[in-house]
């Protein structure tokens, strides 16, 4: 049919041997690739080697769902690669962010132009495709074109850039199931920024660290306590916790950096992750109106009630219980001292403590069982176990039944607290 242009196969696009300089056409443009078949074939063999050593360094990539931490790096990055007097002619920055399948075809088309184009002056230049969504597990990511574009890039790639020439990728929704995600960490180095699943125990001890190397940039010392205290209310957001941590900074101009639990209570601000650690905190203190007001500003919000019940009212329940056992059948009471709490829990055999949460690095999760130990003295071991099974019957309730999700919720809530106290 007259103006309509045949579908172009990528495969044979760059499937092509043979010596002299040769042009393929590429999402409707053309592109010079690298001349003669040995030349071609030498950059393998180097890419293979570089790959071999852990990946080129002139192929770099920033991934993962922490949109905030990972622009941040990515721009840290490229100020490093591009000094500001190189920025004219030294870098090339490409949008990756693609509305349909065309749109992200015509990015790598002009993200592999930009790539085997040396720099006009000589030197170094930098490629940088920007904030990519085409790699995405999305309607666009997934279809045909955009899967087969992507395979000519990692081709690209694996070729070997010429001498001089970097690629910056940043992407904050690749899809890591895909081929092409998989060749990338082969082929360069990729550093991943994901966020942590709030609705797991022990996802405080992956922010902890970010937390503490932005603090120290600051001049800023958290006491252990007021650490994990702070990662609770302000949850896993890079920007949150930045705005935090600078109210944090103009509130102590004094000698004394150091942040202590009252600084955190005082200046940090209630996020989503710490408006659920305020409903773990009126559950554990048995606090019904303050537990049901939270639930009411939780939904109203959007939060789904079964969000609710997995991200605050189990881990609050199942914190409790482990606190309760450890005291009845360890004699691991509560006490003021964090320090000594955790010492105690560590002399215990290791049958004793194989359920208990963990850290990323192996060590037992001990801060969160800490502070539910006190409040655990309010109630019975079986009134804790009842509960447990009560959550269970509402989590069912909530997926498989019709019944209003608010009224399961707060039914529950409503079940916890009015056991009788011991």
């Amino acid at each position: 049919m007259a103006g309509v242009r045949a579908p172009v196969d990528l495969r044979k696009v760059y499937a092509g041997r043979g010596c002299g300089k040769r042009k393929r056409v590429f999402g409707g443009s053309r592109i010079s690739l690298s001349p003669g078949a040995s030349a071609a074939k030498s950059q393998a063999v180097a890419a293979k080697k570089r790959a071999a050593r852990g990946g080129a360094e002139n192929i770099v990539a920033f991934v993962g769902s922490d949109e905030a931490r990972l622009k941040e790096a990515a721009l840290e990055r490229f100020g490093k690669l591009v000094p500001p007097e190189e920025a004219e002619f030294g870098a090339e920055v490409i949008d990756g962010a693609a509305e349909n399948a065309e749109g992200a075809v015509r990015i790598v088309s002009q993200t592999i132009g930009a790539l085997q184009t040396l720099p006009f002056f000589g030197g170094n230049k930098v490629v940088w495709l920007k904030g990519a969504t085409l790699f995405a597990d999305s309607q666009t990511g997934k279809a045909a074109s955009v899967l087969e574009a992507a395979e000519t890039l990692a081709e690209v790639l694996e070729a070997g850039l010429p001498e001089g020439v970097t690629f910056l990728l940043s992407a904050p929704s690749i899809d890591k199931r895909r081929a092409f995600y998989k060749r990338l960490t082969k082929l360069g180095q990729v550093e991943v920024f994901d966020r942590p699943d709030t609705g797991r125990d022990g996802w405080q001890e992956q922010v902890m660290p970010y937390v503490r190397s932005l603090a120290r940039g600051r001049g800023l010392e958290f006491e252990p306590e007021a650490l994990e205290l702070f990662v609770m209310l302000a949850g896993d957001d890079a920007a949150q916790i930045g705005n935090e941590l600078e109210k944090i900074d103009l509130f102590l101009t004094g000698g004394d950096r150091t942040v202590t639990v009252g600084h955190v209570r005082s200046q940090v601000a209630l996020t989503r992750a710490g408006v659920v650690f305020e409903l773990g905190n009126s559950i554990a203190r048995r606090d019904l109106a303050g537990a049901l007001s939270t639930i009411d500003h939780l939904l109203y919000q959007g939060e789904s009630a079964i969000g609710i019940l997995l991200a605050a009212v189990v881990p609050t329940m199942r914190r409790l219980l482990v606190a309760k056992e450890l005291s009845e059948r360890h004699g691991v009471g509560a006490g003021r001292n964090y320090r000594a709490y955790e010492a105690a829990v560590s002399r215990l055999p290791a049958a004793a403590v194989a359920h208990l949460p963990r850290k990323k690095d192996g060590g037992i999760s001990c801060y969160p069982i800490f502070l539910a130990a006190s409040e655990a003295r309010g109630f019975p071991l079986a009134s804790l176990r009842a509960g447990l099974a009560e959550c269970l019957k509402a989590n069912r309730a909530l997926v498989t039944s019709s019944l209003d999700h608010r009224l399961v919720l707060e039914r529950l809530v409503v079940q916890l607290l009015t056991k009788s106290a011991a």
